[in-house]
């Protein structure tokens, strides 16, 4: 079993930054690539960005310039640097980690998802 525990999210005003974090944890054996989406209601859960366990990183364009995706090996975390946020960036956050339990079986997993909101 693995679990992810997602924090930072919040409420910022328009121009403002947050920092999210995903820690996985559990039955690890590796991880494969993170990547943090969003979902505002109504609409369909979408790609902010994603990192390999290289680092190679792609991003929206909706968000390329303004977010950093970074993660520590060591750790099993990720985070999303959000600089310059917008009102347009209000949604749900989540993250999705490739995990390679010590099973060496391979699996997705969401976290809950943590709420960002940008407004004045």
């Amino acid at each position: 079993q693995v679990q992810l525990v997602e924090s930072g999210g919040g409420l910022v005003q328009p121009g403002g930054s947050l920092r999210l974090s995903c820690a996985a944890s559990g039955s690890i054996r590796s991880i494969n690539k993170m990547g943090w989406y969003r979902q505002t209601p109504g609409k369909q859960r979408e790609l902010v960005a994603d990192i390999t366990s290289s680092g190679s990183t792609n991003y929206a364009d909706s968000v390329k310039g303004r977010f950093t995706i970074s993660r520590d090996n060591a750790k099993n975390t990720m985070y999303l640097q959000m600089n310059s946020l917008k009102p347009e960036d209000t949604a749900v956050y989540y993250c999705n980690v490739d995990v390679v339990t010590r099973a060496l079986l391979n699996y997705f997993y969401w976290g809950r998802g943590t709420q960002v909101t940008v407004s004045s």
